[in-house]
């Protein structure tokens, strides 16, 4: 086991810590949590686990190495970095740098450039055959400022943000005002557990945001909906992007023609910009986990989006659902999305 730091998203206040722990559980990984703090998870684990993290993750920005952790005062920073054993990281020829980054307005007194040159003096003076590349450096080691505390380590993997960006909805040839931002379309799936090969399926999957990233995460999609038009333009999409998928269906989703899921990802139509077919919401979210409840094993999961006013716990629980975790997601003044994820028992 080895002590890892995970710097996280500030898109979110809890979606990025929980997609994590997702992940390394859907793919087995056995972890001992060290401590939570403003965008930085602390975790003792198999540093093999990064390559699915940087594989499949939407909310993580770089899964690093502990090397040290103290408090943020530049004397006791500077004193970790003589103390590290760089014999086992850095050898003859190797070229690195130092990135140092503050969380929000945390330990604002720290002159971040300034660290970054201190630090990395100490490393060049400790490793005289190793070179400073602060463009293409083979080793990155990254400082984190948050909570009072530095957390320096070696970089293991970055996750960029650009593919997401690559792929939101106005990138696509068929948009859609209700789609489902990328980011979070990704991380819906990851709450799930689902791992490559499995079968997920969206009954409202509308533009396909959720079942293009469940493709690009490895797993099998079906997707369905009830407008013909959303169908079509849904087809373009996946196919603009080269994804093969089970099937797209023209389907209502009060009577799925499948018989069994590995999970369930969805955003159920509301807003103006959606049609509902005069049903209301909660009939809507009723009916669809009534339907969905039949095709997955005990264990399986579903998560879904609604509007926060509807209470979407209370529902679950009643269907015969265990309600998990339920996170907030703020979109404008009328409306605050509720992603819960929900287990069949």
């Amino acid at each position: 086991m080895a002590k890892l730091f995970f710097v996280l998203s500030g898109e979110h206040e809890t979606l990025p810590f929980s997609e994590l722990q997702a992940i390394l559980e859907a793919e087995g990984y056995r972890y001992e949590q060290v401590g939570r703090f403003d965008q930085l998870l602390r975790l003792e684990a198999d540093s093999n686990c990064v390559e699915p993290v940087k594989r499949r993750a939407a909310y993580t920005r770089a899964c690093c190495l502990e090397l040290f952790v103290c408090d943020a005062e530049t004397a006791e920073m500077t004193t970790a970095v003589k103390n590290i054993r760089l014999d086992d990281i850095l050898k003859e020829g190797d070229t690195f740098a130092v990135r140092v980054k503050h969380v929000k307005s945390h330990s604002a007194d720290v002159n971040g450039m300034v660290l970054e040159g201190e630090l990395g003096g100490i490393i060049k003076e400790r490793m005289p055959k190793a070179r400073v590349d602060l463009k293409r450096p083979g080793m990155t080691f990254i400082g984190v400022l948050t909570d009072g505390k530095f957390f320096f380590g070696l970089r293991l993997a970055e996750l960029l943000s650009k593919p997401f960006s690559e792929r939101r909805a106005r990138k696509k040839p068929f948009f859609h005002p209700s789609a489902m931002p990328v980011k979070l379309a990704r991380c819906m799936v990851n709450l799930t557990k689902v791992e490559a090969g499995e079968l997920v399926i969206d009954p409202f999957c509308g533009t396909g945001s959720i079942l293009i990233e469940a493709s690009f995460m490895g797993c099998r999609i079906v997707g369905l909906d009830i407008l013909r038009r959303m169908v079509r333009g849904r087809r373009r999409n996946l196919a603009h992007f080269n994804i093969e998928q089970e099937g797209i269906i023209l389907a209502d989703a009060r009577d799925l023609p499948i018989t069994r899921v590995d999970a369930v990802v969805t955003d159920p139509p509301y807003g103006r910009s959606t049609t509902t077919l005069k049903r209301t919401m909660r009939q809507i979210v009723e009916e669809v986990l009534a339907s969905v409840h039949g095709l997955l094993a005990s264990g399986c999961r579903v998560c879904i989006a609604v509007p926060k006013t509807l209470k979407v716990g209370e529902i679950g629980s009643v269907l015969g659902y265990k309600h998990l975790e339920s996170h907030f997601v703020y979109v404008h003044r009328t409306l605050t999305r509720e992603i819960a994820v929900f287990e069949k028992v």
